[in-house]
């Protein structure tokens, strides 16, 4: 972490006040340093007192992403789990020990096109996975089937990861599935509002469309080269944020709850369990995540059409394969193996 990570995550570790004199002996920098790193922090928007008593304690942050408060949230985070507050056999990831790779790197940047763009140049650059970029804003984010993905600037959690998983290309639908169950549990933690998936890439509340996910692979026959897992998460935004044409299927955490969601906090949150699932599928342990997405998943046990390319599938979605794959039993009974399309649930 940089020196204003560091910072930062002793502040929120020590809410009564953490002392000059011990910053400086733990990040083996003068006193003065210190004073000019929270002069530095106060002008970036951070609300830092000083007094004789306490040395230095965090009163506020801003409501805005930076990369080394990301970090030192995250780092808390880690040091100090949230413990789920129902049973904890419907949220695995509580005790399991992860790797810690997903945020290990994280840059934010004010405006970008798309963040998978920014990550596309970083995997092809040899980048090591668990990089995580964030933009305030995009102005050609995307999901899904080409389809446009509306960003308004600090309203909402844009972002996408470099991953370079050791699985064969049919395989990378376990990422999605992991996505989700993530996402769901993480926004379940910081609101607690209740969030459905709807397979294969989005998260919903009260029908309405909250999260989508944009996975993109660079594969060989029988080899991943890297994998992009592009998130979008409507946190803020108000009714009139959204164009007109989505306002009956779209929605935000901030409309849902009838408050103000603390972006950084979910983001932080939202990475914690991300790395959680990602280590779940390193240890073998997908049909256990699989388990959890069929818990929270609106699409099993209904029936659907799947549009895929020009091919048109009707039946009853009933459950995930060991890859990821949903299974859907048609009319005629013959179970079809879906991997991707887009999905609608029938009435």
């Amino acid at each position: 972490m940089t020196t204003d990570a560091k910072i930062l995550a002793a502040l929120r570790a020590n809410p009564s006040g953490v002392s000059g004199a011990h910053l400086a002996e733990e990040l083996t920098i003068s006193r003065a340093a210190i004073w000019a790193r929270m002069d530095e922090l106060r002008q970036a928007g951070y609300n830092i007192e000083a007094g004789p008593h306490f040395g230095y304690r965090l009163v506020s942050a801003p409501d805005a992403l930076h990369a080394d408060d990301l970090l030192a949230r995250l780092h808390g985070q880690r040091e100090h789990p949230r413990q789920p507050e129902h049973n904890p056999q419907k949220h695995p990831t509580a005790n399991i020990a992860t790797h810690h790779k997903i945020g290990r790197d994280i840059r934010v940047f004010e405006e970008t096109t798309s963040t998978n763009d920014v990550i596309e140049k970083l995997a092809r650059d040899g980048v090591p996975e668990g990089v995580v970029v964030f933009a305030e804003s995009q102005t050609k984010g995307r999901g899904r089937l080409g389809r446009k993905w509306v960003s308004p600037t600090h309203k909402g959690l844009w972002f996408s990861i470099l991953l370079r998983p050791e699985l064969s290309p049919q395989e990378t639908t376990q990422l999605t599935a992991a996505s989700a169950t993530a996402l769901r549990r993480a926004i379940q933690y910081v609101t607690g509002l209740a969030v459905v998936i709807k397979w294969p890439n989005d998260l919903l509340i009260g029908g309405k469309k909250v999260v989508g996910i944009l996975t993109e692979m660079s594969a060989e026959v029988d080899r991943v080269r890297h994998v992009i897992l592009g998130i979008g998460v409507d946190v803020n935004q108000e009714v009139e944020d959204f164009p007109p044409e989505i306002r009956n299927i779209a929605t935000s955490l901030k409309i849902e709850s009838g408050q103000a969601i603390s972006r950084a906090e979910l983001a932080t949150t939202i990475l914690r369990e991300l790395d959680a699932d990602y280590a779940r599928i390193y240890s073998g342990k997908f049909s256990e995540l699989a388990d959890e997405w069929e818990t929270g998943c609106a699409t099993i046990g209904q029936k659907v059409s799947v549009q895929m390319g020009s091919r048109l599938i009707r039946g009853c979605a009933e459950a995930l394969d060991d890859d990821g794959a949903l299974l859907v039993r048609t009319e005629h009974g013959h179970l079809e193996r879906v991997i991707g399309g887009d999905v609608t649930l029938e009435k």
